[in-house]
């Protein structure tokens, strides 16, 4: 998509993100990340608005982050607790971080915001570079399903209302894995475009990027609920450990 960066999405979301995923509650992703964090300190890519990093920082954690997008780091800034938490804007791929940590984590799909499998892979690298020993890697992410597309393309319709319809207009390359949308909302104050550019990856090819790093898939779930992982679990969470 022609002028699209890594900031797009968030820079314009975020006055609507809280809103959108409010039905999203993160207290089970909380709970779990705490489990597996211990002590800390804590590392959240892509931490965007604070969704999961501002109650992991309540419950006693150091909290970092890195995030592309100024905008939804304001929106962090701005709710209690934000203002102590050590954000650095910017892509979260290369990680520029000068420290290590017990757990590194990426919620929501973010870590398919990297848009070629040498970048993902990359990131495993790093990641696995500013871990403790022990250190864990989470990804909460989706499994991809081409199924969903017709010739490459899909249209969907999400929430209507009397004076409002939300479009997502989505093309498929099943060849690049990568999968280019528009999110339009339509409403009698007009029309906001909300792009978004993902390139999933497979669990096993999560996995074997996560060998190349060093580090071993400690656990696969279905959800923050630990449920069983199946041929039938359309996401997953995937916690990653670096050998002790």
């Amino acid at each position: 998509m022609e002028g699209f960066d890594y900031s797009s999405y968030g820079e314009r979301i975020a006055d609507r993100y809280d809103q959108d995923l409010e039905n999203l509650g993160a207290e089970e992703a909380v709970a779990v990340l705490g489990d597996l964090a211990g002590k800390g300190p804590v590392l959240e890519l892509g931490i965007g608005t604070g969704r999961v990093a501002l109650p992991l920082a309540a419950s006693g954690l150091e909290v970092h982050g890195i995030d592309a997008s100024p905008a939804m780091v304001g929106k962090l800034r701005a709710k209690p607790g934000g203002q102590a938490i050590k954000i650095s804007i910017g892509d979260f791929g290369p990680l520029t971080v000068d420290r290590v940590f017990s757990l590194i984590f990426v919620v929501f799909n973010t870590f398919f915001a990297l848009l070629s499998q040498a970048e993902q892979a990359e990131c495993f690298l790093r990641v696995a570079a500013h871990l403790h020993p022990g250190g864990r890697f989470v990804i909460e992410a989706f499994v991809p399903d081409p199924t969903l597309f017709e010739r490459g393309q899909r249209v969907s319709v999400g929430q209507i209302g009397l004076d409002q319809v939300e479009l997502v207009v989505t093309r498929h390359d099943r060849v690049r894995q990568t999968v280019t949308s528009q999110e339009i909302h339509l409403s009698t104050n007009g029309i906001e475009f909300v792009p978004v550019v993902l390139r999933y990856a497979y669990p096993a090819e999560l996995d074997l990027m996560a060998r190349l790093a060093g580090l071993s898939l400690e656990a696969r779930w279905a959800g923050w609920q630990r449920q069983p992982f199946t041929s039938e679990s359309s996401s997953h969470v995937s916690v990653y450990r670096r050998p002790l």
